[in-house]
């Protein structure tokens, strides 16, 4: 993300990174209820928790949040990118906790036996594992396994599964019958409505260091509302490159023609050629009917 334009607009940080900051966490939207959830289904090591939700949604800065918040007796091993075979997977997760001796093919008495020290001396194991959606299935019924550890009260690893809604798809096939059966908390990550996308916005300008008045101007952020449809990365995407073309202009104000030149720099940012035309229809008609609006009301005005 560009930080071009901070001294032109009097901020301290980037606002719209569209790296996850846990610092720009955003509560609105049941985000806040969202993480209070999820962190109370890690600790129950009671089964799988499945973390559901669409492309740029917010999951990976939810995990990274509930990773940064587990109490000190939780010991984690995170899998950002699980694209390992059968055999891989319980290898990475072996030595992220500590195993020394690590070979091909690891046997889950050896991981039994380092959970069940971890427990006799306090400490819990929670593994979660991002992206799940694109795991082999053969990856995700070994990593089930793990769920079969447990002492006469508890489960020994709390697994947690995050991704997009295909891993809904993938958990339904009846070779992963098992794994599906051992759910037991389902959390589903929503986009944010348009009152949220509005509070996102000026809450993560006020971290950043904003205190002017409005600095999209309102057919700005209503294009920009539009175009993002409550994903928060899109949110991000097209906000900072809406402030960088406002700042070459020297603007102090982010008008609805650079929210505009945003979007047709970002690009559509669907994958199906269906989709693109009609989103292309669709914010073609949206804009028309922004500068119609915008006309008839200066045309009232004067």
């Amino acid at each position: 993300m560009s930080s071009l334009y901070l001294h032109h607009f009097g901020l301290n940080s980037p606002p719209f990174s569209i790296t996850p900051d846990p610092g720009f966490f955003f509560e609105g939207g049941d985000r806040g209820a969202f993480i209070a959830g999820l962190l109370h289904a890690a600790l129950q090591a009671e089964g799988i928790v499945l973390v559901i939700g669409e492309v740029g949604s917010g999951k990976t800065l939810m995990t990274r949040l509930l990773l940064a918040r587990l109490p000190e007796h939780v010991d984690t091993v995170y899998l950002p990118n699980p694209a390992f075979s059968r055999d891989e997977i319980m290898q990475v997760i072996a030595r992220d906790l500590g195993i020394s001796t690590v070979s091909p093919g690891v046997s889950l008495e050896t991981l039994q036996r380092e959970l069940i020290t971890r427990h006799v001396q306090g400490r819990q194991v929670v593994v979660l594992i991002d992206e799940a959606h694109a795991m082999p299935a053969e990856s995700i019924e070994e990593v089930r396994r793990l769920s079969n550890l447990e002492t006469d009260d508890r489960k020994l690893v709390q697994l947690i599964l995050c991704g997009q809604p295909e891993l809904d798809t993938l958990l339904s096939k009846p070779a992963l019958r098992q794994v599906r059966d051992r759910v037991v908390y389902r959390l589903m990550l929503g986009n944010l409505s348009r009152n949220e996308s509005s509070a996102y916005l000026a809450h993560r300008l006020s971290i950043a260091g904003w205190r002017g008045g409005r600095l999209f101007s309102a057919l700005g952020e209503m294009l920009l509302l539009f175009d993002a449809g409550g994903r928060a990365r899109r949110l991000n995407l097209i906000a900072d490159k809406a402030l960088l073309a406002a700042y070459a202009e020297g603007k102090g104000q982010v008008s609805a023609r650079h929210v505009w030149l945003a979007i047709q720099d970002a690009g559509a940012n669907f994958s199906s050629p269906c989709k693109q035309k009609k989103y292309r229809r669709a914010t073609g008609a949206f804009i028309i009917a922004l500068f119609v609006a915008a006309t008839l009301w200066l045309l009232v005005k004067t």
